[in-house]
């Protein structure tokens, strides 16, 4: 695939004049990309080294961590690895959680409308439903009301399995917010609630029935 490339100059706060040339495989804003490379302070005598200031914990240099998308990005890496560590302790990686906590929040559902519901690849929801089925958590069933459906429902040992890992793994939320009071919990729990809200997909039109299962 052809990668765009992207060439120009920036300015420095000391007004130095450099060139910038980008090459990125998906849309990316160059304008913001140069405000933020103009703001980097040059490091002061002692502190730094010869390519910029000193970086921030996770290695990132102040400009960058005045952007909100890379903010997100870094933590929800450190959220990621939490939430891996202590699912990969049940066997279970986010997948099956996400699966599990939608069948337990909107009861049962064709195989075909959770992977619309998750935008996952239907060959990866069926891996999944899989898996839990060995496990005990799911079972497939008919619809009573539609014959050629397959629905996926929660079983009791499924249910009671998501319990205890939920309970589990809230104290990765607490690990990771730490720093922070319970109301600016409650405020940033909103915020990123409201953001997730205006990024999530249009809802997809309703999955054609599953198709009837092979007869033995």
């Amino acid at each position: 695939m052809e990668q765009p490339v992207f060439s120009g100059t920036a300015h420095d706060p000391a007004g130095a004049t450099f060139a910038v040339i980008g090459v990125s495989n998906r849309p990316a804003d160059w304008a913001q990309i140069f405000r933020v490379i103009g703001t980097m302070e040059p490091a002061a005598d002692g502190q730094g080294g010869p390519d910029g200031p000193p970086a921030g914990a996770d290695g990132a240099q102040p400009g960058v961590l005045g952007l909100n998308a890379y903010l997100l990005y870094a933590v929800g890496k450190h959220a990621r690895r939490r939430l891996t560590e202590r699912l990969g302790a049940h066997g279970l990686r986010l997948w099956h959680l996400t699966v599990m906590d939608l069948l337990a929040e909107l009861g049962p559902q064709a195989k075909g409308a959770l992977a619309a519901r998750l935008d996952m690849n239907a060959s990866d929801l069926v891996k999944v439903v899989n898996e839990l089925t060995r496990r005990d958590y799911v079972v497939c069933v008919r619809d009573t009301d539609d014959r050629r459906r397959i629905l996926v429902l929660l079983t009791p040992a499924g249910k009671a399995a998501l319990d205890r890992i939920n309970a589990e793994i809230a104290t990765a939320d607490e690990d990771l917010l730490a720093p922070l009071s319970a109301a600016d919990r409650t405020r940033l729990t909103t915020l990123l609630q409201r953001v997730h809200g205006h990024l999530a997909p249009a809802p997809a039109p309703a999955p054609a029935p599953d198709p009837p299962a092979a007869r033995s």
